[in-house]
């Protein structure tokens, strides 16, 4: 992390193994003081997380911030958290989400110009079998670049 603190915060390794990214977008987060401080901290989860979009504008939901240590008011861990998106932008995602099997995954939590932002992508579930397909072929590539990496002495 760079000394004003931009930087990745939190990733979502899970969803690039369980989905294919099909479109990304950087969105704003709605945060609570308290919650941006957690943040900074690392203590944030975004494992069971997505988004949905209702009356025109984009939610997060399921994402865990744990309570700042010294904060005295009471936030829910996991409520909603609004995402800021360009109307254009809000447009695009309803019209690729009517599509059947598409879905908005949170990818990562970062910190751009002291503002918190969020990677929001548009997902297809990936098979068991293309998760396999996935992990072979990474197999692979590594094999070979040992291989190269030996050949090289």
């Amino acid at each position: 992390m760079s000394r004003r603190g931009d930087g990745t915060v939190l990733t979502n390794r899970k969803a690039r193994h369980d989905y294919s990214i099909l479109d990304v977008w950087e969105c704003g987060i709605v945060l609570e003081g308290a919650e941006v401080k957690s943040l900074r901290e690392h203590h944030a989860n975004l494992q069971e997380a997505f988004a949905r979009i209702d009356d025109g504008e984009v939610w997060l939901n399921g994402m865990h911030i744990l309570p700042y240590a010294f904060s005295r008011g009471d936030i829910d861990p996991v409520r909603r958290r609004k995402l800021l998106l360009h109307a254009r932008e809000i447009d695009e995602i309803t019209r690729k989400t009517q599509e059947k099997g598409l879905t908005l995954i949170p990818l990562k939590v970062y910190f751009k110009d002291g503002r918190a932002k969020l990677e929001l992508g548009l997902a297809k579930g990936k098979k068991n079998y293309d998760k396999r397909h996935a992990l072979a072929e990474r197999d692979a590539k590594r094999d070979v670049e040992r291989a190269l990496r030996g050949r090289g002495d």
